[in-house]
């Protein structure tokens, strides 16, 4: 549900934006680490350029995550910082809620 939420965001940005201008994603390489932070901050959830061919999303909260996902901090690469704690991803965990059950 919260990606359909998403993507009516998207949308709904995308029809806001001038016919013809091309959007692209903000290169996280080229921000400093406080500078990453703050736009995820302010916007909630983005989408950074990561790499010559990769991208990644980074969200602030767990309302950007489904159901079963859980958040988990995400690393990327800034100015400033080879390494630096953007913000969060939504991932499944890697055991499921109820514990690890080798025997099922």
């Amino acid at each position: 549900m919260r990606k359909y939420r998403l993507f009516i965001a998207a949308l709904a940005l995308a029809s806001t934006c001038q016919p013809g201008a091309a959007q692209q994603r903000p290169d996280l390489r080229t921000m400093t680490c406080g500078q990453a932070q703050s736009l995820v901050r302010q916007h909630g959830a983005v989408v950074f350029t990561t790499g010559q061919h990769t991208y990644s999303m980074f969200v602030s909260n767990i309302s950007y995550c489904d159901r079963n996902q859980q958040l988990f901090v995400q690393y990327g690469p800034t100015r400033d910082y080879p390494k630096c704690p953007v913000a969060y991803e939504c991932k499944e965990p890697l055991f499921p809620r109820g514990g690890f059950n080798r025997w099922n």
